[in-house]
């Protein structure tokens, strides 16, 4: 089970492991992640009907796939720090879902 904000938006099993939210009304896709302390392992959010999203208020940092028309990957942005905006033009869709950090030799 997810957050609650997400708990309440559509979702979808994909690969039959995979839960993605779908962010189809204004609130949820201007909100998407930010504030939530963390993502479910095995979630993720999309958002439909766009090219660019912020990291403004994230407490993590997420991976960003960039989609086509056809819902494939045209772009990929790894471990998208919070305070950032980032986009791919001719995008259609973005899906979002919380970054493992690398972690550093002195950290192991």
């Amino acid at each position: 089970m997810g957050p609650s904000r997400l708990e309440r938006l559509p979702r979808r099993r994909v690969g039959g492991r995979v839960t993605v939210y779908v962010a189809a009304s204004f609130r949820s896709r201007l909100l998407g992640l930010a504030g939530l302390r963390e993502m479910p392992p095995g979630t993720a959010l999309l958002i439909p009907r766009c090219s660019s999203v912020h990291t403004f208020g994230m407490r993590f940092p997420i991976h960003v796939l960039f989609l086509d028309a056809e819902f494939e990957v045209i772009d990929e942005r790894r471990v998208v720090k919070p305070r950032r905006v980032v986009w791919h033009r001719g995008a259609r869709a973005v899906v979002e879902f919380q970054a493992e950090e690398p972690t550093s030799p002195a950290s192991r």
